[in-house]
């Protein structure tokens, strides 16, 4: 059991939860932090290399962020001891040689603004759990005019700095670790979530798989797609229509994640490898949702994109499937 699945509880304390539960020590903090960076590099890598694919976009910094207020009362002094917290907002990692990098921006620095919009202080002791500051705090970077530098004010050992960062453009959406959600994956058409066992024993290569193929139905508006045919997720979602429909998107996702993979400099075989390799764990094997292809089918199916993209050296490709993404689902 892996450091993040241990600690999982008490992370994630309410004010309900025994006062008498150990907090989390330093080297947890470090293992989840290690893990969120290893994301937002795949997820900056995959965003920024697919921008002519997305017609949803948004300045991309290569800083993921984080508030106090995420970690459970029992457990907010470590965080903020191990994150340096002088201020609601920090900056938990930097993505090496993205934006922020270069700006000069560095882990633990707390943001006092983004822009003209000011970032709460610190939280109170009793203050309630939630993620909506850090939400609110990325959200008004996604908001940000694509092109133009991205003015932060940040604190750094009681000192305020002014540092302009200059952003990348990318495709729209977010990305978080999905805390005891084990190898789950889901896109709700603005955030990519990652279930945290992916981080114990995968590899970057084989993540970044998981992510396109998330943020593949991200771009395609799946779920708004759905939604407006009337479909069905939870219990008749394997029956008829329902069935067929979901299907159709997950061979799509299938599809276009392998071009996003290719365009961001991932080997495309990759993906045909994966499904091959660790799909029987990924797709359930015999009690696998008939609304996903068998991961031997899946293999088979990318392996012969995979093939065609690699005869192709023009980058970005736009494959033919990104001009579904405002066709109805019928």
């Amino acid at each position: 059991m892996s450091m993040i699945t241990r600690l999982l509880p008490l992370l994630l304390l309410t004010a309900a939860s025994p006062a008498k539960e150990e907090a989390p020590d330093a080297a947890f903090f470090e293992t989840l932090r290690a893990a969120d960076l290893r994301l937002a590099t795949i997820a900056y890598r995959l965003t920024t290399a697919n921008a002519a694919l997305c017609d949803r976009q948004q300045p991309q910094v290569g800083m993921p962020i984080h508030a106090l207020t995420q970690y459970g009362p029992s457990a907010r002094q470590s965080a903020a001891k191990a994150f340096g917290f002088e201020l609601t907002i920090g900056v938990e990692a930097v993505v090496a040689g993205a934006p922020a990098d270069r700006a000069g921006i560095r882990a633990n620095d707390s943001i006092v603004a983004i822009n003209d919009t000011e970032q709460p202080g610190l939280p109170s002791t009793d203050a309630a759990e939630g993620a909506g500051a850090r939400d609110a705090a990325e959200a008004v970077i996604a908001a940000a005019p694509i092109g133009k530098p991205l003015r932060l004010t940040v604190l750094r050992a009681g000192r305020r700095l002014p540092i302009a960062v200059q952003p990348v453009t990318g495709c729209r959406s977010r990305f978080e670790i999905l805390l005891g959600s084990g190898l789950g994956a889901t896109a709700d058409g603005a955030i990519v979530q990652i279930g945290e066992r992916f981080f114990e024993s995968y590899t970057d290569e084989e993540i970044a798989v998981v992510v396109a193929h998330e943020l593949a139905h991200n771009i395609l508006r799946h779920r708004d797609r759905l939604d407006a045919a009337k479909i069905n997720r939870g219990l008749l979602a394997e029956l008829g229509r329902n069935g067929r429909l979901i299907r159709e998107t997950e061979d799509q996702a299938d599809l276009l994640g392998i071009y996003l993979l290719a365009n961001a400099g991932y080997d495309p075989m990759s993906a045909p490898k994966f499904w091959r390799q660790k799909g029987g764990t990924i797709d359930g094997g015999l009690f696998r949702s008939r609304t996903h292809a068998s991961s031997k089918a899946r293999a088979e199916v990318l392996e012969v994109a995979a093939r065609a993209i690699a005869a192709t050296s023009t980058r970005p490709i736009i494959p033919p499937v990104v001009a579904t993404r405002d066709v109805p689902l019928r």
